[in-house]
């Protein structure tokens, strides 16, 4: 069998991350205007620059994607409605509480001061971080999960059936969801630009994804559409993922410079979240559901992971490129695939607790 690993570009993301936010915040300190030149062209307070790398984000993920397949999970239900429970049912408000907990309480004194968000609104620091944090958490698994799966040699066809469900699942539940949980935080609720932002960066890429997809095999055939066509556009979401973190980070160089420990802060609950969230999944539900190993691990690594695309898309959107949220969501970035390689190995290194045969 062909050895599963990530590619050199995937294996060291968080690196090219860390060099990004470096590189964001230099030019944020030497070369302020070059970011807020380019966030001056938008329109409706959508920045165009960014909206087209978030865009190319969302799109590489959604061409992978046969919706064709989603038709097939009823063969398989437990492990898709332990899925969509944990995404939609627990991990919203888990997100919630730990976030809370630790940057409201915990730490909330070494975060001081308050924020103006785009709209006018001045809200404390600590209550932008946590609405990031929020919009992490209901932006459940992106298609790296299709890599982690593949790595922890899990059910990659299950896999890729319950991203599927899980991007479609997002056009109904994201927008209320998030709003609901926003209003809990005390954040103001443009919903409008929820319900817009769900629209531009989920269902627009969808909807290109489908066509494009369906063009491209009726023309070059499945072979060359997976060997070639998906092989150019692995790395455009995440180069297109850097590009924007860039200019995140050119705008909060001076709160990073100034609060250093402030991604500590925000790192901390993430990582907490993900643990628990993957540990919920795989060591108690699916055992409890006597799901295989190759099905129990797809539903905790979907579990675990986060769309944090969408994520970073919806809280610029929202709150603005320098808002403590979007800072919050690019955190979420940073931590990701460490803590997600470390999950498959745990998986792989357990795989002797799962028995019988497939749900």
């Amino acid at each position: 069998m062909t050895e599963r690993r990530l590619s050199t570009f995937e294996k060291y993301l968080t690196v090219w991350v860390a060099l990004c936010i470096i590189g964001g915040i230099l030019i944020g300190r030497l070369a302020p205007a070059v970011a807020v030149t380019l966030d001056s062209f938008s329109v409706y307070q959508v920045s165009i620059p960014i909206a087209i790398a978030l865009f190319f984000m969302m799109y590489p993920i959604m061409v992978k994607i046969d919706f064709a397949e989603v038709f097939k999970a009823a063969r398989t239900p437990k492990p898709v409605a332990l899925t969509l429970i944990i995404n939609w049912a627990i991990k919203p408000f888990t997100m919630y509480i730990l976030a809370t907990f630790f940057l409201g309480y915990l730490f909330v004194g070494f975060i001081p001061g308050t924020e103006v968000l785009m709209n006018g609104t001045e809200v404390e620091l600590w209550r932008s971080y946590v609405a990031g944090c929020i919009l992490l958490g209901i932006a459940p698994c992106t298609a790296m999960v299709l890599m982690w799966s593949y790595l922890a040699k899990g059910n990659d066809g299950l896999t890729l059936i319950m991203v599927a469900i899980n991007s479609l699942t997002m056009l109904v539940l994201y927008a209320p969801l998030g709003g609901f949980l926003l209003g809990v935080n005390a954040m103001p609720i443009p919903w409008e630009t929820i319900l817009l932002s769900v629209a531009v960066y989920v269902a627009l890429p969808l909807v290109a994804g489908y066509f494009t997809r369906k063009w491209v095999i009726s023309r070059m055939g499945m072979e060359w559409f997976e060997t070639r066509f998906l092989h150019f556009l692995t790395p455009v979401s995440i180069i297109a993922l850097l590009g924007t973190l860039v200019l995140l980070f050119s705008f909060k160089g001076n709160v990073i410079v100034e609060n250093p420990l402030t991604i500590l802060w925000i790192a901390i609950p993430l990582f907490i979240q993900t643990v628990l969230i993957f540990t919920l999944g795989y060591f108690v539900l699916a055992r409890r559901f006597s799901l295989p190993y190759r099905d129990a691990a797809p539903v905790g690594m979907i579990g675990a992971s986060n769309h944090f695309e969408v994520a970073i898309a919806t809280a610029t959107i929202l709150f603005g490129l320098s808002s403590g949220a979007a800072l919050a969501t690019v955190v979420g970035v940073l931590i990701e695939v460490p803590v997600m390689l470390m999950l498959v190995k745990i998986c792989l290194r357990t795989q002797d607790m799962f028995h019988g045969e497939p749900a």
